[in-house]
C-alpha cells in the first residue's frame, strides 16, 4: 500500500521500500539509475497505478 507519509510524488517508493524492509533513499535511487535508461519513469507510473492507497 502507498503510505500518506513519507512521499514526495506518489509514494511508489515509500511502499516498495516498507514491503522489502529496505531504506527509501535506496529504492529512490534505484529509479533514478533506472531513469537514465528510460525504463524507470514507465516502471514508476504502472506501479502508481497497480499500488493501492492506504486508507
Amino acid at each position: 500500500m502507498r503510505p500518506r507519509n513519507r512521499k514526495i510524488i506518489a509514494g511508489v517508493c515509500a511502499a516498495i521500500a516498507g514491503r522489502f524492509g529496505i531504506s527509501v533513499t535506496v529504492v529512490r535511487l534505484g529509479f533514478v539509475f533506472f531513469g537514465l535508461f528510460g525504463v524507470g519513469e514507465l516502471v514508476y507510473i504502472a506501479l502508481w497505478i497497480l499500488i493501492p492507497k492506504s486508507r
